[in-house]
């Protein structure tokens, strides 16, 4: 299962993380956001002990959303380093996702 991301532990959990990081930001009442979860979830477990795989509700948590300019959802980042480095908008294959996230380890 992907950890929960908040406003309030994300700089703990991602930014400050030693291991590449997925953010998928996400809305209950997404479609496609229904779509890329159970992939987002799958992750978690394909890349455990690899990288941290996690999920922001973006009507939760609107200053971590604003602050990487998130307007469209699902919008998945990939973080390294504190960084962004790479990101993917709307539903894409689980293959698109993993080779992004392959290519940070």
């Amino acid at each position: 299962m992907a950890l929960e991301i908040t406003d309030s532990n994300f700089d703990e959990l991602v930014l400050q993380s030693d291991k590449p990081v997925v953010v998928d930001f996400w809305a209950e009442w997404c479609g496609p956001c229904k779509m890329i979860g159970p992939i987002i979830d799958e992750m978690s477990k394909d890349y455990e002990g690899k990288a941290l795989i996690g999920k922001v509700n973006v009507d939760q948590n609107a200053n971590v959303s604003a602050q990487f300019g998130v307007r469209s959802i699902p919008t998945v980042l990939f973080i390294k380093d504190g960084q962004v480095v790479d990101k993917s908008v709307g539903a894409v294959p689980k293959a698109t996702l993993d080779s992004k996230l392959e290519a940070l380890l």
